[in-house]
């Protein structure tokens, strides 16, 4: 997965006519490329250039005005079409990448390293080979980039990525039934904690809140700020209100419904937040009238 997000200046925007979104084989997601060129098709293939080097990506999304370009992350350049060489180049890196994966597990073994091995992926000039991996420490791979660069003659770059990075690279379905939100639009993971679970009042079931990555599904944050807003307008939970002469204590909120469950000794009420506040009114009005009697 090409690694090219990093800030961008009206400088730089200005190098380019267009902006097209650029798909590569081994992630589900577009990313923006710059270029003066407006004649790009679906389907096209291309070289563009990465902070990795140069890689192979077909046109996902055709030529746009850089006008309407609003992200902040800079645009690398698309350098040109594709050709037919460039495609074969690209389908012999990839079958080099399977034996370069096959060597480096063969060494990862020898040297009794704990990593898990992801990925493997050749530049499409063959000036590097990148490897991708889990690892929960820290790993001294030095003796391991000696072995690999003596067998593979090629810069070798070993990569420790996360839980989320996997899933990212991977892709897969989420629990709503779409594509995963980091492999197809998120640039960045925030910190989720479960406190975003429990401020949308979500059962505290681990498994069923995170994601493939095993982590808090990202989504939790999409609403939160939402819900936060939304509670201002109830009763905190626990406060207690004397409605009809009873008194009641508020045990339950409904964000959703806009409902309000109070308890007494010996009734259970659900009312509408409309029509809760209404009753606490009336009630408090009726304590003054009686107050000035």
């Amino acid at each position: 997965m090409p690694d090219i997000e990093t800030n961008v200046t009206e400088e730089v925007k200005n190098e380019y006519t267009h902006f097209v979104g650029v798909k590569f084989s081994n992630t589900p997601r577009a990313y923006f490329f710059g270029t003066k060129e407006d004649d790009y098709k679906v389907g096209d293939f291309v070289v563009v250039e990465t902070v990795r080097g140069l890689e192979l990506g077909s046109i996902a999304i055709e030529p746009i005005s850089i006008n309407k370009y609003s992200s902040d992350l800079y645009l690398k350049p698309i350098l040109r079409k594709a050709t037919d060489v460039d495609i074969q180049l690209d389908e012999m890196n990839r079958k080099d990448a399977v034996y370069a994966m096959s060597v480096c597990q063969t060494e990862v073994e020898k040297l009794n390293l704990d990593m898990n091995l992801i990925s493997c992926e050749y530049t499409l000039d063959k000036a590097k080979v990148l490897f991708s991996y889990l690892a929960d420490e820290r790993v001294d791979f030095r003796e391991l980039l000696k072995a690999l660069a003596a067998r593979l003659h090629t810069r070798i770059e070993l990569r420790q990525i996360g839980t989320r990075d996997k899933a990212k690279m991977i892709g897969g379905l989420g629990v709503c039934g779409l594509s995963l939100c980091c492999s197809t639009f998120l640039n960045e993971f925030d910190g989720i904690s479960i406190s975003r679970a429990k401020n949308q009042m979500l059962a505290i079931n681990i498994p069923k809140l995170s994601g493939q990555c095993g982590k808090l599904i990202c989504c939790l944050k999409y609403e939160d700020d939402a819900y936060s807003e939304q509670k201002k307008d109830f009763p905190e939970l626990g406060s207690r209100y004397v409605i009809d002469d009873i008194k009641y204590t508020v045990t339950s909120i409904n964000i959703l419904s806009r409902e309000v469950k109070i308890e007494s000794e010996d009734d259970i009420k659900i009312l509408e937040l409309s029509e809760f506040k209404k009753q606490i009114k009336f009630d408090k009005r009726r304590d003054k009238k009686n107050d000035k009697k």
